[in-house]
């Protein structure tokens, strides 16, 4: 046995000197032949589209490549060490071909121990930078020289580099510092001893140990650089056995954010793409965008609350998935633990809704095994959703049981229970005054469904429609003191153009005959509005409302467009909203500010454009006293809840659709114009009561608290033309001497007097 391991050993050993001896002759006639390579000492990778805040705080980036470049100066010795001693550990003693690992892998091969390369640093940066992944004799020469040659020209500090920072890893990542943010979220300086040996043997197969998509053998090939750092003496044996056993952070997403922000980010990618093209993913741009981090960050809070607290005040869903731990024999908790998150790791965490297998239920707490390793127990306030199935006696009629798989948020000090919405919802924050976005959530969740609903779906706008109506009213000569009937109306199919009669109905269906504007819109009555809208005419409106910029196309000139059920976005509302708080202007919503080159050469840049520049759409009387009709909306209508934010300043409007569809709120002031939304992409009901009060305006007061105090109260001037005088409130005319009055604003040219009121039948 011996003699033939011998006989093996000198077959190596020649067959190497002979393919050396080979491979120097061929070089002779190759290496005049070989690439420049000078440009590697001026080396910078392709740069991938950055888009940011306001505040320079990064919310995404797009490229071909994901790449973050770092200094050998920077990067971690921990990280080099490990790298070494899995791909190259004689790499700063060798002049680039390594004899010893070439004859060491040929024997390995010969007896069949491993199929090794003998490929060293330097010669995977010739092959990176020069050459193709062909398996052919001529690349392998080339291979070669061109390492001789780079070691020639660089040190082996820069060699180094060019490696880390260009090495392929998987993900569309390209050097371990981007390869690390891929994974984990971190930067190279922050990771333990055991993610950064799962990055270091990557670079031999990234798809084969790619850890989001086959966890085990990535888990092999990092115990196998481990085990090569102990082998090397790089690490010792205490510190080998911790890193075996540290946990590693694996991200769910890939892309890399500071700021969730991601709709954004699609609409900034969307409108560079159609300017520039495919080239944005390699050339280094940053954009920086209008939207502020605080009113993002509440955006984003108000619109989960939101969708929370609909999900609980709804039944309770089948469990996404279930774990049956209880039929399997383990030899303790660590053991059962261990099976229930190697589960648990397929099942994607959405919007800070995290995955969590039911260990055990009581009647007032449920305890959990999370999908990141970490215990909780949900206690009476965070199980309102369960709160039925809990209660329930008969386990045969139970929706849960230990196993079961459903969703936890964590809420300042406590957890929610709660699932997996069908429900969506969004919400688009502007500054009225410059049309600059402040904050915009498209929906729950970008990465379980792209579709923006701010600017993507057209939904009708329901009661939230109706000041739009009004605003016209007030150019006909019609005052917050006209008494309009608020009774039961009977229309004909002729007059809207259909097959049916129509008798609309109030929402809850209760009218209150004669009574002012100012009330009708308060109160959102429907036969008010409709009364309205007929005797302004259907077509006059029609016209009217596109000065907002709302699509003609989008709305037809029948009486039904009082109720709100033509064809609008969230995007367009805002900015319909912003010319109320504004004083009549209408601001084109815009959410790039500016545009730098890699360079840092400014190509691009939106200035925000002055009243004086923007034509005026609606007189500044109407835009007043529109605020005020408005502002009694919140103040005795059907948006009270919002005086919990103690402003006099903010004006708003609910919306519901027929059969509780759409949920809306626009509210505003002369700083900040928001409006949210909530519905069903599959239009459907969202339940009973689901109305604008209910479903939408707590997540817009959710939003508000927190920045309001950041915009000083603003008191309207009444601007010039506009008179007020004391009126009957129950009759509308002015009020005489000793009768009880209130105040309300006219037009100079339609004062009433005592004979001049009238009321719509």
């Amino acid at each position: 046995m011996y003699s033939i391991i011998k006989n093996y050993l000198f077959m190596a050993f020649f067959g190497a000197l002979s393919i050396l001896a080979m491979a120097f002759f061929v070089s002779a006639l190759i290496y005049p032949t070989l690439p420049n390579i000078s440009h590697l000492e001026k080396y910078r990778p392709k740069q991938p589209l950055q888009i940011f805040s306001k505040e320079e705080i990064l919310i995404a980036e797009f490229g071909e490549e994901r790449r973050d470049f770092i200094a050998i100066s920077d990067t971690p010795q921990q990280m080099i060490n490990a790298i070494l001693s899995i791909e190259d550990r004689r790499f700063f003693e060798h002049p680039g071909i390594d004899l010893i690992g070439i004859t060491r892998a040929a024997i390995k091969n010969i007896l069949g121990k491993s199929h090794e390369g003998a490929s060293t640093i330097t010669m995977q940066v010739a092959r990176n930078f020069f050459l193709t992944s062909e398996k052919t004799f001529k690349r392998k020469i080339n291979e070669i020289l061109l390492a001789v040659k780079i070691e020639r020209t660089l040190s082996k500090e820069e060699i180094l580099e060019l490696y880390i920072n260009q090495i392929y890893l998987g993900q569309r990542s390209f050097g371990f510092a981007a390869a690390a943010n891929t994974y984990f979220g971190k930067n190279l300086d922050q990771l333990n001893l055991g993610e950064t040996a799962l990055l270091a043997g990557l670079p031999k197969a990234p798809s084969r140990y790619n850890p989001l998509v086959r966890p085990n053998l990535a888990i092999n090939r990092q115990q196998n650089v481990l085990n090569s750092m102990l082998r090397h003496g790089y690490i010792d044996k205490p510190t080998h056995i911790i890193a075996l056993e540290e946990p590693l952070g694996l991200k769910d997403r890939f892309m890399k954010s500071e700021l969730q922000a991601n709709y954004v980010a699609e609409m900034v990618r969307q409108t560079l793409f159609e300017e520039f093209g495919d080239k944005i993913y390699t050339s280094g741009l940053k954009v920086y965008t209008t939207i502020k981090k605080k009113n993002q960050l509440m955006a984003n809070r108000a619109v989960q609350n939101g969708i929370i607290n609909y999900i609980a005040r709804h039944d309770l869903a089948p469990p996404e998935d279930f774990i049956g731990f209880k039929s399997q024999e383990f030899k303790n908790k660590k053991e059962r633990d261990k099976f229930i998150l190697k589960k648990l790791k397929l099942i994607p965490t959405y919007s800070n809704f995290i995955p969590g297998v039911i260990l055990d239920l009581q009647p007032l707490r449920v305890d959990v095994l999370l999908k990141n390793g970490k215990k909780i127990s949900v206690y009476k306030k965070g199980l309102k959703l369960l709160k039925k199935d809990l209660e329930l006696q008969n386990e045969g009629e139970k929706l849960l049981k230990p196993g079961s798989v459903i969703r936890f948020v964590k809420k300042r000090n406590y957890w929610i229970a709660t699932q997996l919405p069908e429900v969506e919802s969004s919400l688009v924050s502007m500054d009225p005054q410059t049309g600059a976005i402040l904050a915009l959530v498209g929906g729950f969740d970008f990465h379980r469904n792209k579709y923006n609903h701010v600017s993507q779906a057209n939904r009708q706008p329901g009661s939230i429609f109706k000041p739009f109506i009004y605003s016209a009213a007030l150019e006909k000569g019609i005052t917050p003191a006209t008494l309009v009937n608020d009774a039961p109306i009977y229309i004909t199919a002729k007059e809207l153009n259909t097959n049916e009669n129509w008798e609309p109905q109030n929402y809850n269906e209760k009218y209150d005959g004669a009574i002012r504007l100012r009330q009708g819109l308060a109160k959102s009555k429907n036969l008010v509005a409709i009364r309205v809208l007929k005797h302004i005419d259907p077509k006059y409106a029609l016209d009217y409302i596109t000065r907002f910029g709302f699509n003609k196309k989008k709305h037809s000139p029948y009486l039904s467009m009082a109720l709100g059920v033509g064809q609008v976005t969230a995007l367009e509302m805002v900015a319909a909203y912003g010319v109320f708080a504004n004083g009549g202007y209408l601001k084109k919503p815009y959410f790039i500010e500016k545009i730098i080159d890699v360079k840092g050469r400014k190509i691009k840049q939106n200035f925000s454009v002055t009243n004086e520049e923007t034509p005026r759409i609606i007189d500044p009387r109407n835009a007043y006293i529109m605020t005020s009709l408005l502002q009694e909306v919140i103040n005795t209508g059907t948006a009270r809840k919002a005086k919990r934010l103690k402003r006099e300043d903010i004006a708003g409007k609910t919306g519901t659709t027929n059969e509780l569809v759409d949920a809306w709120f626009a509210g505003f002031n002369p700083d900040i114009v928001t409006v949210t939304w909530m519905g069903f992409d599959q239009p459907r009901t969202l339940g009973k009561h689901e109305s604008g009060s209910r479903a939408a305006l707590p997540i817009w007061i959710d939003y508000m608290k927190p920045i309001i105090n950041e915009y000083p109260t603003k008191i309207l001037e009444s601007p010039y033309g506009i008179v007020p005088l004391r009126i009957n409130p129950k009759n509308g005319m002015l009020a005489k001497k000793g009768e009880d009055g209130i105040f309300e604003y006219f037009y100079d040219e339609f004062l009433p007097d005592k004979n001049a009121y009238f009321l719509l039948n």
